[in-house]
């Protein structure tokens, strides 16, 4: 068995600007691969376009950057066309979730097995500063000089409605958490979405800094791991216990709660409503930000559905091609 590195998987000089947090995903990822272990003939990265969407020319595997808005549908065609490929779509909150928002939630439920990532800086950068569908209301930038006018995508809420069966997220800077999810992405079969908070240091600089170091993520994140209790804070002090059907955050100790009263994190129920719950948490709302795997629910798969489809009509066929398709009908011979 072959045994490969980062190394194998790197190509090129990343081109982004010094401290985006596109050079930590990259790194992460070339990482994961290696640990992951596929190789990378048998590996395809897909992107549309942005900023995050030139990741592709720095992996040394299959690659492809499609128009704006259209990784997910590429990406499609390359895993149902060849089940065997490990397919890794790269795309940004504006490529994904606006003009590539109908893709993007039709991969979820039909379920296809590709690994996409959603790199999250809540802005268009590569067109210079606009808001995008993640930016918060009241945004302030270059097509929204007076602050926007609308609330904001949450990608999870999106991934949920759609009937996503898998939902992990991590903050780019935290290199260990982001290979973990991306190592159970891969081990998922489906579409498995991460979110990947990271910062635009140019035209939206700090727009994830309550997490964005290991100091903030103490005490403004919460790591989910399934089977574990809900518990954070420097000295994982706090806990989320269930109120009514919503969460609250209580002090381990105080009050007589007791850490056997803490909620367990179950990733693999089907009933996704306290892991909605999780998803959904924002610091704005007294809440630590989820991280790690919040949803991780086994379905059928779409790609592997048709493979299977087009197998058993060919089974019951008397032609399986195109030759002897012609010779189903009356042949003659001219001499």
């Amino acid at each position: 068995m072959t045994t490969y590195t980062a190394q194998d998987y790197k190509k090129g000089l990343a081109r982004w600007c010094p401290g985006c947090g596109d050079h930590f995903f990259l790194a992460s990822l070339q990482k994961a691969m290696a640990e992951i272990g596929v190789a990378p003939y048998e590996t395809a990265v897909i992107s549309g376009i942005g900023c995050s969407s030139r990741l592709p020319y720095y992996v040394n595997t299959y690659a492809m950057q499609t128009i704006h808005g259209r990784a997910a549908a590429v990406a499609t065609g390359a895993k149902v066309t060849n089940p065997n490929l490990t397919v890794w779509q790269i795309s940004g909150d504006g490529d994904a979730l606006a003009i590539g928002g109908n893709h993007f939630i039709h991969a979820m439920r039909r379920n296809i097995d590709l690994n996409m990532i959603l790199l999250n800086n809540r802005i268009y950068g590569l067109t210079k500063g606009q808001y995008s569908p993640t930016s918060p209301r009241g945004f302030v930038s270059k097509s929204s000089p007076f602050g926007t006018c609308e609330d904001p995508f949450r990608p999870a809420e999106l991934c949920f409605g759609a009937r996503g069966k898998f939902f992990a997220r991590s903050v780019a800077s935290d290199n260990a958490e982001t290979m973990k999810i991306l190592q159970a992405a891969y081990k998922h079969k489906g579409a498995a979405v991460c979110e990947i908070l990271q910062n635009c240091v140019i035209f939206n600089n700090g727009c994830h800094d309550a997490v964005y170091s290991s100091e903030g993520r103490k005490t403004n994140a919460i790591y989910v791991r399934h089977g574990e209790p809900l518990v954070f804070g420097e000295n994982n002090e706090y806990g989320l216990m269930q109120q009514g059907f919503g969460l609250k955050v209580v002090k381990i100790g105080e009050n007589g709660v007791k850490l056997e009263d803490i909620l367990i994190h179950d990733a693999h129920c089907m009933e996704d409503t306290l892991q909605l719950k999780l998803a959904m948490m924002s610091n704005e709302d007294g809440f630590p930000v989820a991280l790690g795997v919040i949803r991780d629910v086994e379905a059928p798969t779409y790609d592997a559905a048709v493979n299977a489809q087009i197998e058993e009509v060919k089974a019951q066929k008397k032609y399986h091609n195109f030759m002897e398709l012609l010779e189903t009908n009356d042949i003659w011979e001219v001499e």
